[in-house]
C-alpha cells in the first residue's frame, strides 16, 4: 500500500493506493476513520485486478480541510467522489463504502452522478427504503442520540478530545463486537492522531451538522431516491449497536440486483473486525463465484470460523 496525492473537486486528497490498471475500486470510509480502515481489503482488490483507492475523505487525515458547514454538504461529498473517479481515468468503477461513506455512496449510485459497475455497502443504512414506525423511531433516538449531540457547537469536539481522545477510543470499542478486544494499539493511534489534529474533529463532525442544521436531509428527501440499477452487495456486522441489520429491510424494493450477507460476531467496523470473512464474501461476489453466507456459522474474533465448523446461530436481523 502506498500513499498518493490526488487533486479532485478543487481539493488535494490523500489516497491509499494498491494495484494498477483501468478498473478502479474506490473505497469510502466512515466516521471517525480514515482510508486506512480499508488496509485489509486493498491488497485483495489489487490481486483481483483493480486499482484500489482508499482516500481520506475531505476534512479527514491528510486530505485538505476546508472550513465552514457548507463545505461538508452532501452534494459536495458526492462531487468529491465524482472528482476522484474522473482523476483516476478509470474505464470502470466499483464503489465500496462503509458508514458515512455508505450514505454518500447510496445517494451517488441512486442519482447516477457517475457510471458505476458495482456497489458494495458495509454497515450503512439504505436511505429512501421505507418510513420507520413510531416504535422504531423511539428506538432510533436511543441509538442516534449522538447525531443530535453533534449539532451543538464546539462541545462535542471538546469532549471527544479530552485525555488524548479517550472519548473517540470508547466510540470505537463500544460499536464493535466484544469491545473490539483485538483492536491493535498501533491502529488505534493512527485514528486518534489524525482526529486530534487541529481542526480535524470539527470537520469530521460537520458532516453531521451539514445534514441536520445545514438541511442536507431535507434537500435529499426533496430530491428523492431513484432505484439503484447496478449490482449491489451489502455486508453487515450483526453486533452493530447503532446501525442494526433491520435498517436494510425492504432494500430490495430500491435495489434491482441485491445480495445481502450478515456477519455474526462482528460489529460496526465489520471490514476491520472480520477481515477474512469480509474479503471472502467480496472476492466471491466480484468474481462471480457462489457468495459464502457466514450467518450460518459462528465467527471468532479473529475473523475465522470457530474450529472450522459451521454452527447455527440465532437470526438477529430483526430489531428487538
Amino acid at each position: 500500500m502506498r500513499s498518493e496525492r490526488v487533486r479532485a473537486n478543487g481539493l488535494d486528497f490523500h489516497v491509499n493506493v494498491c494495484g494498477e490498471g483501468e478498473r478502479l475500486a474506490l473505497c469510502l470510509h466512515g466516521f471517525p476513520e480514515l482510508g486506512y480502515s480499508w488496509r485489509h481489503q486493498l491488497p485483495l482488490l489489487a490481486a483481483l485486478g483493480y486499482r484500489a483507492w482508499a482516500p481520506d475523505l475531505r476534512g479527514y487525515g491528510r486530505t485538505e480541510r476546508p472550513s465552514g458547514l457548507e463545505a461538508y454538504a452532501i452534494e459536495n461529498l458526492m462531487e468529491d467522489v465524482a472528482g476522484l473517479i474522473d482523476a483516476s481515468g478509470a474505464r470502470q468503477t466499483i464503489l465500496i463504502a462503509h458508514d458515512w461513506g455508505a450514505i454518500i455512496a447510496w445517494f451517488f449510485a441512486a442519482h447516477r452522478i457517475r457510471e458505476l459497475d458495482r456497489l458494495v455497502i458495509l454497515n450503512g443504512p439504505a436511505p429512501g427504503v421505507r418510513r420507520p414506525g413510531l416504535l422504531e423511531m423511539v428506538k432510533g433516538l436511543r441509538r442516534f442520540w449522538y447525531v443530535l449531540f453533534f449539532q451543538i457547537p464546539r462541545l462535542p469536539e471538546g469532549l471527544l478530545s479530552l485525555r488524548g481522545g479517550r472519548g473517540l477510543e470508547r466510540a470505537f470499542r463500544s460499536a464493535a463486537a466484544n469491545d473490539w478486544a483485538g483492536l491493535d494499539e498501533k491502529d488505534l493511534r493512527v485514528y486518534l492522531e489524525a482526529a486530534l489534529a487541529p481542526g480535524a474533529l470539527t470537520a469530521m463532525i460537520d458532516y453531521y451538522r451539514a445534514m441536520v442544521r445545514g438541511g442536507g436531509f431535507r434537500r435529499m428527501a426533496r430530491r428523492g431516491f431513484p432505484p439503484i440499477e447496478v449490482p449491489t452487495l451489502t455486508i453487515f456486522g450483526v453486533e452493530d449497536p447503532i446501525l442494526i441489520p433491520s435498517t436494510l429491510d425492504g432494500a430490495e424494493t430500491q435495489v434491482r440486483d441485491l445480495t445481502k450477507r450478515f456477519v455474526p460476531d462482528a460489529g460496526h467496523w465489520v471490514q476491520q473486525e472480520a477481515p477474512e470473512v469480509v474479503n471472502g464474501i467480496l472476492a466471491a461476489w466480484l468474481t462471480g463465484e457462489p457468495v459464502p453466507d457466514p450467518a450460518s456459522q459462528r465467527v471468532s474474533s479473529d475473523g475465522s470460523p470457530e474450529n472450522g465448523r459451521a454452527k447455527v446461530v440465532p437470526d438477529r436481523r430483526k430489531d428487538g
